[in-house]
């Protein structure tokens, strides 16, 4: 293991994991102070480091640390940027003297010593933090898992997690880990949930509790939590990662235990904790994004007889303003997932957001439909889907020159099951992972490139390529050839029809 702490912000090792540690004040510049605040740093069972700040050395020392660990937990956390943020001074101070009388004897529903909350930082979250202290007597780390929901949802969380009264801080970057892990097993699977659901949020969630996992066990925590409401899919898809991966965490669902009704009970509650209510306008709309879509429910979209307003969408353009002259893309495909565009590989993130740029030029991608919820209600949506459309368009016209009919027939039923274990949450479910390892071997041979035709809101193929194809011209051709000859064809009908004949015949007397 290597660490460095310094007062500026050095390059990182290669190889090496980066772990904030962070006040209000930014750190000295290169030059500046050379003392630093003491560290006590020890190695878990799992090889994972956790380092707890335990004291300054000086008063004139600087706000925050750098630390490097060139460690690496598990195959899954390699090439993730972590930041971890802590409080400091008089902050953790302050959280510390708050708390340390219920970290002692327990909240108002029981003891815990550390939870790890799945933590976006809106007013939920937020209040979540104080009220998980109150009524269990516990510290309190925020996860934050970058999905792509994009930079701006991403701003000022440190100072938020902090204010609420967290301990700890932890951003993940999980893009490429969800793409290549999450997604392109269902975009090769061909899942599409009720014909038309692409899966974005169900794919996502167990993702982000996978590395809530992950970070309980770095950190010690002995439950974990999350702010999903009691009516919805998410609470389910969470829990069950979290049983699958480790069942003996205990899970917190505050919107199913407290008193808390509304967004005016939670500014309530949060101002009597001195916890800074945001002040961004409240969307109307409940949204989720990720790399692969935006959904939106909620206000008029509640009437599925409501025509969507055109200034919900953030994705795409409308159709009819997109542009009058069609773009040509060429998708290359390696066993049933995108490499290339245009000849150019590139990492399955970058594809992707490049794809989402593209696509939602064109009005790629939007998606209305009233879906039926794992907890059994119906509930209506719209999903902006630009680059995941694009994607798996190409992937299902690159199948009809390699797959054989009823291996296609039998990959169609089995994505129906496939879709549903998702949506349902059970990624981690035995036998989503043996369809897994059937869609794998199917899709060995979907191997080649597909040209498609982006032109105001509607995605056609033009050419498909593979040199596994079981297309051949010689045969399709309506000219003899002399592998099939037509004459064949009439002792085949006589046979293939048969029972038909025979049926016929008992219901004439014949």
């Amino acid at each position: 293991m290597l660490i460095h702490a310094a007062a500026a912000s050095p390059s990182p090792p290669s190889g090496a994991r980066r772990l904030w540690f962070s006040s209000s004040t930014r750190m000295a510049s290169a030059g500046g102070p050379s003392r630093f605040a003491g560290f006590s740093v020890r190695l878990d069972s799992s090889s994972s480091c956790f380092i707890q700040k335990v004291a300054a050395l000086s008063s004139g020392l600087p706000g925050a640390t750098a630390v490097q660990v060139r460690r690496h937990r598990n195959k899954a956390c390699n090439g993730q940027a972590i930041r971890c943020a802590m409080a400091t001074g008089n902050e953790q101070g302050a959280i510390s003297t708050a708390s340390s009388g219920d970290q002692k004897n327990g909240g108002l529903r029981g003891k815990l010593n550390k939870v790890v909350l799945a933590y976006s930082g809106g007013l939920d979250t937020s209040v979540i933090v104080p009220w998980l202290r109150e009524n269990y007597g516990c510290e309190v780390v925020c996860f934050t898992a970058d999905v792509g929901q994009g930079a701006i949802e991403l701003e000022g969380l440190e100072k938020k997690a902090k204010a609420s009264g967290a301990c700890q801080l932890v951003v993940k970057d999980l893009k490429e880990e969800f793409v290549s892990e999450y997604i392109y097993p269902c975009l090769r699977a061909g899942a599409v949930y009720e014909r038309k659901y692409l899966l974005g949020t169900s794919m996502a969630r167990p993702v982000i509790a996978k590395a809530m996992v992950d970070v309980a066990e770095e950190v010690g925590a002995d439950a974990v939590a999350h702010g999903c409401t009691g009516k919805g899919n998410d609470q389910v898809r969470f829990e069950l990662t979290f049983y699958a991966l480790n069942p003996e965490l205990k899970v917190v669902a505050p919107w199913r235990e407290w008193d808390i009704t509304g967004r005016e009970d939670a500014i309530e509650y949060a101002k009597k904790h001195n916890v800074p209510v945001p002040v961004s306008k409240k969307s109307i709309y409940s949204r989720d994004r990720n790399l692969w879509h935006l959904s939106h429910e909620g206000d008029i979209l509640e009437d599925p007889a409501n025509e969507p307003k055109e200034d919900m969408y953030m994705m795409s353009v409308a159709p009819e303003n997109a542009p009058s002259e069609p773009e040509y893309l060429e998708i290359g495909i390696i066993a049933g997932v995108p490499v290339s565009i245009n000849g150019q590989d590139i990492s399955p993130a970058s594809l992707l957001a490049e794809l989402n740029e593209i696509g939602g030029k064109h009005g790629i991608g939007r998606i209305d439909m009233v879906e039926n919820r794992l907890v059994g209600m119906k509930s209506r949506g719209v999903y902006e889907t630009p680059g995941g459309t694009i994607m798996a368009t190409a992937v299902r016209e690159l199948e009809a020159l390699t797959l054989d009919r009823e291996t296609m027939q039998w990959k169609d039923m089995l994505a129906l099951k496939y879709a549903e274990l998702v949506y349902a949450g059970r990624w981690f479910d035995p036998l989503r992972q043996a369809i897994d390892m059937f869609m794998e071997k199917l899709t060995a041979t979907t191997t080649g490139s597909v040209t498609l035709k982006l032109y105001k809101g509607s995605v056609n193929v033009t050419s498909r390529k593979s040199p596994y194809s079981l297309y051949r011209e010689d045969i399709s051709s309506f000219e003899n050839g002399e592998i099939y000859n037509q004459a064949d064809a009439e002792g085949f009908i006589r046979l293939y029809g048969l029972p038909t004949r025979v049926r016929a015949m008992l219901e004439k007397g014949i």
